[in-house]
């Protein structure tokens, strides 16, 4: 399908200088290209002016990845590198949001049960209290005084017997597999209070805080069948999403990516099992997972490899199937407003057009989402940028495309 709006061409004013690894603006005059570009159709122009963008400087000693791709034409509308086998970054937790909505449905909630097993006699309870873990990242103050109410609500002002962490949900590694061990990495238990693993620690405390004597002895392990639950907590898919995006949250994009693990039904469930459900939805779209390496849900492994083809095909496919966009772009940052876009982008044509999410580790900035361009066609694109020592410089050229592709 042509498009037949013709682009009119402004240059932007900075030049990417960064030390000495440096993005330089060729010497084509202004007039020159402005001449040229308004006698092609818009999408012809668009080609141009990025082909030319790739040839500087900084692209003789990095890799790019790219792909931008026409929704409402159904068609690409440029692409460059884009099979190439990349870092994502952070751009993985789209992959891992998609995956778990398209799996999981927009209703579902992440959860923590405190259950007991036991007689009360005379306001004490004899036996054992389980919290179990369903990897909530949110659970918080609330959700533990509400946990301690239960207890009291039992008529309850002593415990004797064990206070168990039920952790059977998941593996026992804390770490992702392919993390630096110097990162500020999350810590991946599925029995979480404010982001660390001392749940049953902390309601301990609670307990003792609130009148009732704890007289048990603290351990590990998986609630009986017959256990009585008192107290569900939830949190909504929604919830855990705008953060997992909004501010690139890794341990958020874990506890998704471990919920797709646990959705498979295996138990405890595993990395494995997670990357199992996206490379299954991979197949769906038409590409071959086995080209590609998924190791965690975040984007923080070393040994994650995707393309910019394989994220837009998962971007179509959730542009395509309203129950998955419905909850995904409210979520992704928007360009120049909130999220880890609200100081990128502030201009006229981007400003609240672009939706996308970042990503940035050592040597890689990536981007990827949607943004409309001013003849009203809904784009999806996707950025890897690697092999950048200057991410500065990576992230302005990210958002000259965009400019590029938003404006008439």
């Amino acid at each position: 399908m042509a498009l037949l709006s013709t682009f009119s061409y402004v240059r932007a004013q900075e030049v990417y200088l960064e030390d000495d690894d440096s993005l330089s603006v060729d010497s084509m005059s202004m007039d020159t290209l402005s001449v040229r570009s308004q006698t092609l159709p818009w999408h012809l122009a668009v080609k141009e002016e990025l082909d030319r963008m790739l040839q500087a400087d900084m692209f003789s000693t990095s890799q790019v990845g790219m792909m931008v791709y026409d929704l409402d034409a159904d068609s690409v509308l440029y692409a460059h590198g884009e099979r190439q086998l990349l870092r994502p970054a952070s751009t993985m937790k789209v992959l891992t949001a998609i995956a778990a909505i398209d799996k999981l449905g927009g209703s579902y909630q992440f959860k923590t049960e405190l259950c007991y097993t036991g007689e009360v006699s005379e306001r004490t309870l004899h036996g054992n209290i389980y919290c179990v873990g369903g990897f909530d990242p949110r659970f918080n103050n609330d959700d533990m005084r509400a946990f301690v109410e239960g207890v009291r609500k039992m008529g309850v002002d002593t415990i004797r017997g064990y206070i168990y962490a039920d952790k059977s949900m998941k593996d026992s590694d804390l770490a992702g597999e392919g993390w630096c061990w110097d990162d500020d990495n999350p810590v991946l238990s599925p029995l979480l209070i404010g982001r660390k693993d001392m749940f049953v620690e902390r309601f301990i405390r609670e307990l003792s805080e609130a009148g009732i004597v704890v007289e048990a002895n603290i351990s590990e392990r998986q609630r009986p069948d017959d256990a009585f639950c008192i107290v569900s907590r939830f949190h909504t898919i929604d919830q855990v999403l705008m953060k997992m995006l909004k501010e690139s949250d890794n341990l958020y994009a874990e506890s998704m990516f471990y919920q797709l693990a646990a959705a498979t039904g295996n138990r405890p469930a595993k990395a494995s099992h997670a990357a199992s459900v996206i490379e299954r939805l991979i197949t769906k779209v038409g590409l071959n997972p086995r080209r590609y390496r998924i190791a965690d849900g975040s984007g923080l492994s070393l040994y994650n490899y995707l393309s910019a083809e394989v994220e837009v095909a998962l971007l179509r496919y959730a542009f395509r199937n309203n129950n998955i966009y419905l909850h995904l772009h409210p979520a992704l940052p928007e360009a120049g407003v909130d999220g880890t876009l609200r100081s990128r982008m502030k201009g006229t044509f981007t400003r609240g057009n672009v939706f996308a999410k970042t990503g940035t580790v050592t040597g890689v900035s990536s981007l990827a989402g949607y943004c409309t361009a001013a003849n009203g066609h809904r784009l999806a694109f996707s950025i890897i940028n690697q092999g950048v020592m200057h991410a500065s410089n990576a992230r302005r050229f990210q958002d000259r495309v965009c400019t590029l592709i938003c404006q008439p």
